[in-house]
């Protein structure tokens, strides 16, 4: 399941074509005829260098949406808004009062299935597939042996780092949007679609309805990337994959936890998880955009936090060992 597949030489020489991997007989740092990693980029200045980690990048990214792994999370995301409207289509609906925000208004407006499908996996199933990605991304290249020829490209080990987070990054984005996409595709499918009515009693047009619901999904996707780089971290203390990824799970539910805990109410602020469901401002008329902001902050001090110990680790990491 986490197995990366052969070693991609287009990767390995920093998106350049026709590299030759060294032979066992050379020392590490050197490639055939003597010439050091990085030379050709060196006598071709900056812009050389720049295309590297660009192809680098590049590379990455396609590495992650190239897996069986990523698209299997994608799917899993997917059917949560699927399952909630067909149970709600296919029986009479749920009390009033009972369920998930919003599940009482998805049989009125099938807009609905999309904020109920982010309410349902931002506690769990999403915190769960950024941890499989972000717990993968050094951990999983060092568990399979292919950290060592990653490093042969003409870029530094920060920036190789920064190239990692970027894809756990990307996915963020991936997920929240297909659980937003599925919800409205199978509410559009399943239910009548109208103007949103929001929280502050107005009823915005359907074109605004749809630009809601993406700032919403924009939400979930920025309250992910603390977690993520969180990961990241975790995946440069360990040469098991599954271990960064379930340690890091485990840090999502319980820092929950501790925000369900009143005794700990000073500490709840700081919790990484504290303002994952506060995207209700942003169906207000007009909207509030304090804890959009508030939430961007905490993710971004996690992100430069958890950023500088994984690059601290990953910096004097013994990749030969």
């Amino acid at each position: 399941m986490f197995n990366r597949g052969p070693v991609n030489r287009d990767q390995i020489n920093g998106g350049q074509p026709g590299g030759d991997l060294p032979s066992p007989d050379q020392p590490h740092g050197s490639q055939p005829g003597g010439s050091l990693p990085g030379s050709d980029v060196a006598r071709g200045g900056r812009p050389g260098k720049r295309r590297a980690g660009l192809g680098l990048l590049v590379s990455e990214l396609a590495l992650v949406f190239r897996r069986r792994r990523t698209w299997a999370l994608l799917l899993a995301l997917g059917a949560v808004p699927v399952l909630i409207a067909l149970a709600v289509r296919f029986t009479s609906g749920p009390p009033a009062g009972r369920g998930p925000a919003f599940l009482d208004r998805v049989a009125g407006n099938g807009l609905f299935v999309a904020l109920v499908g982010q309410l349902v996996c931002i506690p769990l199933f999403l915190p769960l597939t950024v941890a499989v990605v972000s717990g993968d991304t050094i951990a999983g290249e060092a568990g399979h042996g292919t950290l060592r020829y990653l490093l042969l490209a003409p870029v530094s080990r920060g920036w190789l780092l920064a190239v990692k987070y970027a894809g756990a990054a990307v996915f963020c984005g991936a997920a929240a949007a297909t659980v937003a996409l599925c919800g409205i595709g199978i509410g559009t499918l399943l239910f009548p679609v109208a103007p949103m009515p929001l929280l502050s009693g107005d009823t915005i047009p359907l074109g605004e309805s749809f630009l809601r619901l993406g700032l919403v999904a924009a939400y979930v996707a920025v309250s992910l990337l603390g977690l993520s780089a969180i990961g990241l971290f975790v995946s440069t203390l360990t040469d098991v994959p599954v271990g960064a990824m379930a340690a890091t799970a485990v840090l999502a539910v319980a820092s929950q936890i501790l925000g369900q805990l009143p005794q700990l109410e000073w500490l709840h602020p700081w919790l990484f998880t504290h303002h994952w469901l506060g995207f209700a401002d942003l169906l207000r008329h007009p909207i509030l955009w304090d804890s959009f902001r508030e939430n961007a902050l905490l993710q971004g001090g996690y992100v430069l936090v958890f950023g500088a110990l994984a690059y601290g680790r990953f910096a004097t990491k013994d990749i030969l060992s």
